[in-house]
């Protein structure tokens, strides 16, 4: 296994990694032998979207290691380009990680949802896959942690000593987090993994297996929260595609 980089393509303004699930997950358990110190990022439309208008949230993504492609247009369009690329979704990507690491003694850490959804989430996780090492669980506040409390977060982490330190915070929160927090951190990877903590403490209701493949989770999301998603989902996608007919229009222009 090897931690060299994938190719990453441009969708707007926003450099995605094309890569395979299997390729994602070889990179993360190469990480501690080859003392890499990655920065692993799941991609969305919404992701697209706010990279557009936000230029911190731009620069996070673009200074990490991993912007893996989690929403299914984003797969549509890299292959349409000729890559060889798999939906790689943190929701996914946590389980596997987390189970496939075990033969290894990987460590975990996990950090944010709500009040008590952190440790919900480790004892699920403990009883999916026995002998899986969760080293450290913290729900912060939703409210700014103070420059102590910040600290006092981080050296908690880093006195666990884990090799993957798992942050959902929300988007672009947690991808803001990360870029704040990489080089402060020990661990040789820190994810933004987002609802992964929802879904996998059981906080949420994800979409059908079919649905997900359909690319239509968002569906799913909005038929479950219509309003507080609608207007989120029709100006996000609206955007999205404007976005892609730009893009078109450059490509055939040069």
């Amino acid at each position: 296994m090897s931690t060299a980089l994938p190719t990453r393509r441009r969708i707007g303004t926003l450099a995605v990694s094309a890569i395979t699930f299997d390729q994602a997950v070889a990179l993360v358990l190469a990480a501690r032998d080859e003392a890499a110190r990655l920065a692993i990022h799941f991609c969305t439309v919404h992701s697209i979207v706010e990279s557009e208008r936000n230029a911190a949230v731009r620069a996070a993504y673009e200074r990490a290691s991993v912007i893996a492609p989690d929403g299914m247009p984003l797969v549509w369009v890299l292959r349409r380009r000729g890559l060889p690329v798999e939906r790689v979704c943190g929701p996914d990507f946590m389980p596997a990680l987390l189970d496939r690491g075990r033969a290894l003694g990987y460590r975990h850490y996990l950090y944010g949802g709500a009040p008590g959804v952190a440790e919900v989430l480790r004892t699920r996780m403990r009883e999916r896959y026995p002998g899986v090492e969760i080293v450290g669980c913290d729900s912060p506040p939703f409210r700014a942690l103070s420059a102590v409390e910040d600290r006092a977060a981080v050296a908690r982490m880093n006195a666990a000593r884990p090799d993957c330190v798992w942050v959902g915070l929300g988007a672009p929160k947690q991808d803001l987090w990360v870029e704040d927090h990489r080089a402060a951190l020990d661990a040789p990877v820190v994810l933004a993994v987002g609802a992964a903590f929802d879904f996998h403490s059981g906080a949420r209701r994800r979409a059908p297996r079919w649905m997900q493949r359909a690319g239509l989770e968002w569906a799913y999301r909005l038929a479950s929260e219509p309003g507080r998603l609608a207007a989120r989902y029709t100006l996000t996608n609206a955007r999205f595609l404007r976005i892609l007919a730009r893009d078109e229009l450059l490509h055939h222009a040069t």
